[in-house]
C-alpha cells in the first residue's frame, strides 16, 4: 500500500480581534494513510502569520534546503477580492503540498502541531521543546477539529498548565454568521466572527 498525504486549504474566514483589528484565517484539511501522522484526518485553522512561522521553523531545521516560498504579504489584502483569496489558498497549498513531500521535514514536529493541533504558536513550539504538560502526540490527539478561539490561543493561566484539558477544551458560545462564498457558492463557505 502506498502512502498518501492529501491537504487542502480552503473556506477562508474573516476573524474581527476587536473593533479596529481583524485578521483571516484558513481551514487546513489533511487526510493520509502515511504512519507519520498521528491522526489520519484533521482540520485546522491557520492564518497568515502561522504560516511565516512554520517556514521560518523549517527553514532553521533545514539549513541546505531550498524552502517553498509563501504567498507574498499584501497589506491590501481583501476577502472582498476573489482573486487575492484564491491565490492566496493556492500559495498555502502549495507550500504545504512541496513540504509534505519532502521527508526530511516530516520529522519536525513543529509541522505535525501545525496541521494537527489547535495551538498557538508560543504553545506549539513550547511543546515541541518538551516545555509543556503535555507531549507532541497528546497535544495532537486532544485538539479537535473546530476553532478554538484567538484568546485561548494567546492567553493561559496556570491552570492550563497544570491541567492540559482546559487548554484543550472548546468554547460553548461563539458568535457567527455564515454566509456563500463567492468562490464555489455551492459548496464552500465564509465564516464571519466576532468576539
Amino acid at each position: 500500500l502506498q502512502e498518501t498525504i492529501s491537504v487542502c486549504v480552503r473556506n477562508p474566514r474573516l476573524c474581527k480581534d476587536d473593533l479596529w483589528h481583524s485578521h483571516v484565517d484558513y481551514e487546513i484539511c489533511l487526510q493520509t494513510n502515511s504512519m507519520c501522522f498521528r491522526k489520519k484526518t484533521s482540520c485546522v485553522r491557520r492564518r497568515y502569520s502561522e504560516f511565516v512561522w512554520l517556514r521560518h521553523c523549517l527553514e532553521q531545521n533545514a539549513l541546505v534546503m531550498e524552502l517553498p516560498k509563501l504567498p507574498p504579504r499584501n497589506p491590501f489584502f481583501s476577502l472582498k477580492n476573489t482573486e487575492q483569496v484564491v491565490q492566496r489558498m493556492k500559495g498555502f497549498q502549495e507550500f504545504l503540498e512541496s513540504v509534505l513531500h519532502t521527508t526530511f521535514l516530516l520529522s519536525d514536529s513543529r509541522l505535525h502541531l501545525f496541521l494537527q493541533s489547535d495551538l498557538s504558536i508560543t504553545r506549539m513550539s513550547r511543546c515541541a521543546l518538551g516545555k509543556t504538560k503535555y507531549t507532541v502526540a497528546e497535544a495532537i490527539q486532544r485538539s479537535s477539529s473546530g476553532f478554538t478561539s484567538r484568546s485561548e490561543k494567546s492567553t493561559c493561566d496556570s491552570d492550563c498548565e497544570r491541567d492540559p484539558q482546559l487548554f484543550f477544551r472548546t468554547p460553548s458560545s461563539r458568535r457567527c454568521a455564515l454566509t456563500r462564498s463567492p468562490l464555489s457558492p455551492s459548496t464552500a463557505t465564509w465564516s464571519y466572527c466576532f468576539p
